[in-house]
């Protein structure tokens, strides 16, 4: 990161440093292999899609880690898996057989979100730990079941929102922690991205070298289609749209800053206006939560200037963050020239990929049995919020989450 502007990033930390630390966990249901200090991090990939193999490569980065199996249904991905694995890895169609190795530490799960329940539970109870992308669940009663897998086996596990690993969003947390917005009313989030440019031009798949039964898994029964394939996070039987895909980063930092585990309320609308889905291509949420302020999300798919971003509005201050940066703004400072907004208080400026970050804190996590920044309780949280906002699409209505009972008031 690089300060641009007033207070530098090494004072404000040394000002706002968080306390605290989190406790070791040990155990599983199934033996797991004890690393010594110059053991290598075995392994394995399940769902190897274009993420996964993203995946594959930081792991492979680490020095620590060794990449010897990858799963796939469609044997062109696993091809480009055990390219980026190496030549002494191995390939499976069924992920059961790669968790039956006693050899293999941990999982990436990178499947459609479907298949995500499933594959956690076997591999936390095969004594695997397991980085899981998020979102992790498929529905909230899933998700349930997720977390009560994870803190019986007592597996490591880190979820995909990378956020909470990455140096600017930390800094940001401590910000507001700090009190230096004042009071904060309202957190406006949104993602803007244009699939209409992959519109004609969906690759081509070979059926014969696809296990579409396997694929589906527990959805009903359906022909294939490219753009099931292709675009399963848009289609209800695999995914959960604009709000599980997109909205789950967002509303996960949302919560962690603001220390608001769940909304109260949720509203949504929207529709298909361009693309060939299920789930809305455009839409707006907004929320209501217990800490007495108010959280909208907008998103959609046919243009993607300004890509995606949170801005949390207080009384003091405006803090205005995304993956390339973030920004405070202090409230009545004189504009600059041309524009409405004076110049911030507080700029840095993100340099990498803070995925490298999310990675390497849960190799780190295998070794020492820490809790992982983004555990599955915070995965658990995001993914809830943003399943509350489908139920009130679905249902056409403002929808009350009841905490005490853990579901969405009938």
């Amino acid at each position: 990161m690089r300060e641009e502007a007033g207070i530098t990033r090494r004072n404000f930390l040394k000002e706002t440093a968080l306390a605290g630390a989190t406790a070791a966990v040990l155990g599983g249901l199934a033996p797991a292999r004890v690393l010594g200090a110059n053991d290598k991090i075995r392994v394995g990939a399940m769902g190897t899609g274009e993420r996964c193999q993203y995946l594959m490569k930081l792991f492979k980065d680490n020095t620590s880690v060794e990449l010897v199996a990858v799963c796939d249904v469609y044997g062109p991905r696993r091809d480009e898996a055990l390219k980026i694995a190496g030549p002494d890895a191995k390939s499976y169609l069924d992920y059961h057989e790669l968790l039956d190795r006693k050899d293999i530490d941990a999982v990436i799960i990178g499947s459609p979100d479907h298949w995500h329940k499933q594959m956690l539970i076997d591999a936390v109870h095969a004594g695997k730990d397991a980085y899981l992308e998020k979102p992790i669940m498929h529905s909230i009663e899933e998700g349930v079941e997720m977390v009560r897998a994870v803190e019986e086996s007592k597996r490591i596990v880190q979820t995909g929102t990378q956020q909470r690993s990455w140096p600017h969003w930390i800094m940001g947390k401590q910000i507001i922690d700090s009190g230096k917005l004042g009071r904060i009313t309202f957190v406006h989030t949104y993602w803007y991205q244009d699939y209409t440019l992959f519109l004609p031009v969906l690759p081509a798949v070979d059926q014969a070298q696809l296990d579409w039964k396997r694929f589906l898994g527990d959805a009903p029964d359906q022909p294939f289609t490219l753009e099931k394939f292709h675009w399963w996070r848009w289609f209800w039987d695999f995914g959960g749209g604009i709000l599980t895909d997109l909205l789950t980063h967002w509303i996960d930092v949302i919560q962690w800053y603001m220390g608001q585990p769940a909304p109260m309320t949720a509203t949504t609308t929207g529709e298909v206006y361009c693309m060939p889905w299920q789930a809305p291509d455009t839409l707006t949420a907004a929320y209501e939560y217990p800490g007495k302020f108010m959280v909208t999300f907008t998103g959609a798919i046919n243009s993607s200037v300004d890509d995606g971003g949170i801005i949390f509005r207080g009384s003091e201050a405006t803090l205005k963050i995304d993956r390339e940066h973030m920004a405070v703004y202090p409230e009545g400072g004189r504009p600059v020239p041309g524009t409405l907004v004076p110049e911030p208080e507080i700029l840095v400026r993100s340099e990498h990929d803070g995925t490298i970050d999310n990675v390497n804190n849960f190799l780190d996590c295998v070794r020492t049995r820490k809790t992982p920044n983004a555990n599955i309780h915070v995965g658990f949280e995001a993914a809830r919020s943003s399943w509350i906002g489908n139920t009130a699409l679905k249902r056409g209505m403002k929808v009350v989450w009841d905490a005490s009972r853990g579901r969405v008031a009938a």
